[in-house]
């Protein structure tokens, strides 16, 4: 079972399962309320987290992902994905940070945090530092002057991701559930979720292995700010 999800498989099925409820319909949805405390509930909100934490990993672009993530459940129309800049903050690379990045302690790099919001709801805050002497003229105007996505400024150059961690940092089921009864919940309980719930941090490489940008991914409770899927329900 635990492998299950660690390859992806099980989040696959368990939607299958749960039937339709997590696809995209034709009509918009119901502004989302508060999701059951069921044990069904969290089985689903589970291997929802898991799916998205899946699919994060199998593509270089974080900001592409969101962007089918938030068209898929409908957490915007039009499902875009801009880059918010927090413009008052500022961390200095670490040994580890320029280590990671292949760069002396006298070569320039350049921090940058983005808040990656659809609609009005904010699913990831990015730390990201990189190296302007590897991107382009232009590149580096544009993640000066705007508050474009780092990963659609960058996309010109083909680049790879190198995935270093990926965390769940909230798990709505307690550990050893796969092997001990369902709990008994209140009907009038809800999923108390909390703000942050997945984290990555990544390397981004030039095609010839060359790293330019270091990030920390962490996202929040937003990529679940649709409402419950109904057969969790039952």
């Amino acid at each position: 079972m635990r492998a299950l999800f660690v390859k992806g498989l099980f989040p696959g099925l368990l939607l299958l399962a749960l039937g339709p409820a997590f696809a995209a319909d034709a009509l918009p949805r119901p502004a989302a309320a508060p999701w059951s405390g069921s044990h069904a509930t969290r089985l689903a909100a589970l291997a929802l987290l898991q799916s998205l934490n899946a699919d994060l990993l199998s593509h270089d672009s974080a900001t592409l992902t969101l962007e089918r993530w938030c068209a898929a459940h409908r957490l915007a129309t039009p499902a875009t994905v801009v880059a918010d800049r927090v413009r008052d903050v500022d961390k200095q690379p670490t040994v580890e940070v320029r280590t990671l990045l292949g760069v002396s302690a006298a070569e320039p790099v350049k921090y940058r945090r983005v808040r990656l919001r659809c609609g009005d709801r904010v699913l990831s805050e990015a730390d990201n530092w990189y190296v302007p002497a590897r991107l382009t003229p232009a590149m580096n105007e544009a993640l000066d002057a705007s508050d474009i996505p780092f990963g659609k400024a960058v996309q010109a150059l083909n680049y790879r991701r190198r995935t270093l961690s990926a965390q769940l940092l909230w798990s709505p089921l307690p550990e050893g559930w796969e092997t001990s009864p369902p709990p008994r919940t209140q009907g009038s309980a809800t999923l108390d979720v909390p703000p942050q719930v997945l984290q990555h941090k990544a390397v981004l490489t030039l095609p010839d292995g060359t790293p330019f940008s270091h990030v920390v991914e962490t996202y929040t409770s937003e990529v679940l700010g649709f409402p419950e899927p109904a057969q969790a329900r039952r």
